[in-house]
């Protein structure tokens, strides 16, 4: 295994296991996520390795159930951000009349605040659930990622190979499918990373304003909102869900960075 392997097993292997553990947190947890197993807001014991959150319920168990919908629902967002905004941006670049309509239109909507853009569609959709929640995260995402793949397409646009492939017939989607896209994957695989972690903060907001997942459900957001005024009493009804939160951020965020192509060119030294 070369060092570079070595480096980049070791900033991937982090997220890996920490989104299989949240995949697998619900047969994981010991106890049912809505059985009191402490007094409310009990001190970490036998029963409740974290203690209890406000109701009496073992936190662990609703930390290791909790994270599961938050990961896909992330994953989700990012993926669907990532691959709008690629084949938008790449169109763009190939047909700018389209590409300044584009912009026009994303400069319009990244002015409208993230947690206000969540309400109006969730509230303009009362039973949606997590889809509006997906939905308004991924209306929200699109602006500002089809910007940075617009701006990294536009040179692979311009390059010989795609005018001489133009120039020969292909049609659009051949050229954005195949002659564009495959050479965006470093800045793809990076807006991916920054993407997931944007969608974990809206998808955490939505929670925490009560406007996706509902109690009982287990979800680290809602157990941050549901136990804060008992903070002093457990600190870990509200500390391990916001530390899972930030690291499954930080983590794939990393991850992604490490797995994207290194597209600069090497030194070479003259003997």
């Amino acid at each position: 295994m070369t060092p570079r392997t070595r480096a980049t097993l070791i900033r991937v292997l982090p997220a890996v296991l920490l989104v299989c553990l949240a995949l697998a947190g619900p047969w994981l947890a010991p106890h049912a996520i809505d059985a009191p197993v402490t007094a409310p807001y009990g001190e970490p014991g036998a029963d409740a390795v974290l203690g209890g959150d406000q109701l009496g319920r073992d936190v662990l168990t609703r930390l290791l159930a909790g994270g599961r919908d938050l990961v896909l629902s992330s994953l989700l967002v990012a993926g669907l951000v990532t691959g709008s905004a690629a084949v938008l941006g790449a169109t763009g670049a190939l047909r700018p009349r389209l590409g300044r309509l584009v912009e026009r239109v994303a400069d319009v909507l990244m002015l409208l605040p993230a947690v206000l853009g969540i309400l109006l569609v969730t509230l303009s959709w009362p039973d949606g659930g997590r889809l509006a929640v997906i939905t308004a995260a991924v209306l929200l995402g699109v602006p500002y990622a089809v910007r940075l793949a617009a701006g990294a397409a536009a040179p692979v646009a311009a390059s010989g190979y795609v005018e001489a492939a133009a120039a020969g017939g292909e049609r659009l989607w051949h050229l954005v499918l195949r002659e564009v896209l495959p050479n965006l994957r470093a800045t793809l695989l990076a807006l991916f990373g920054l993407r997931f972690v944007a969608a974990v903060y809206l998808v955490a907001t939505a929670g925490f304003l009560q406007v996706g997942p509902q109690p009982p459900a287990a979800d680290w957001a809602l157990m941050i909102r549901e136990n804060s005024s008992g903070i002093l009493l457990n600190p870990w009804a509200v500390v391990a869900p916001s530390i899972a939160i930030g690291l499954l951020a930080l983590s794939v965020n990393l991850a992604a960075a490490a797995l994207a192509p290194q597209t600069g060119r090497k030194a070479v030294t003259v003997l």
